[in-house]
């Protein structure tokens, strides 16, 4: 079972890069999904962050005020490792249990780990390879505001948070440049299945 990490900086084309592994057969889990199910109502891991970060980061439905406590970590180092203390092993635990139930499922499977933040929290797991959605930092600022709606200081701030390109670009054993058109990307995104699949 090949077992691939795809990551990638904000708004990197990441997401069109796992949707068209998808298309292709790859089994694609998603971190950020898995960390909305672990945060979900009633879970463990969001009484813990209601203890660690008080009630009101959550709403009057119970859930997480994923906006609310976002403005209470953001710019706090140890704000963060707190959050990711609680988060990141449950995140493990449940992309395992994905990945066995993808391969259970099927011993030839393409399982495609698509996270954000391999690099803080996944780097060293065991991957057969890691592939780097990149496109430089300027155009990704440029599709924050176009396309996401972020004002020009907030897409700042969401770039500068992230870890910067050339540590991203160091770890990838491949690299899918995402500056061009969509087609360019997805002839790409092929390219690597085939070799997959080979």
């Amino acid at each position: 079972m090949p077992l691939i990490a795809l990551t990638g900086g904000i708004a990197s084309g990441k997401s069109t890069i796992a949707r068209r592994l998808a298309e292709r057969g790859a089994v694609v889990v998603d971190a950020d999904a898995i960390v909305r199910d672990v945060q979900r109502p009633g879970s463990p891991v969001l009484d813990a962050i209601a203890a660690e970060f008080g009630r009101d980061v959550l709403t009057a439905a119970g859930e997480l005020d994923r906006a609310g406590l976002a403005s209470r970590v953001f710019g706090d180092p140890d704000a963060v490792t707190r959050l990711n203390a609680i988060v990141h092993p449950a995140v493990r635990e449940e992309s395992a249990r994905r990945f066995r139930a993808a391969v259970d499922a099927d011993p030839r499977a393409v399982v495609v780990y698509d996270v954000p933040l391999l690099l803080e929290a996944r780097a060293e797991d065991p991957w057969e390879l890691i592939v780097v959605a990149h496109a430089p930092a300027a155009l990704r600022r440029e599709r924050l505001i176009s396309l996401r709606g972020m004002t020009e200081a907030e897409a700042d701030a969401r770039l500068a948070a992230q870890v910067d390109d050339a540590r991203r670009l160091a770890i990838a054993d491949v690299v899918i440049d995402t500056a061009g058109s969509i087609d360019e990307t997805l002839a790409q995104t092929d390219d690597l299945w085939a070799r997959l699949t080979a």
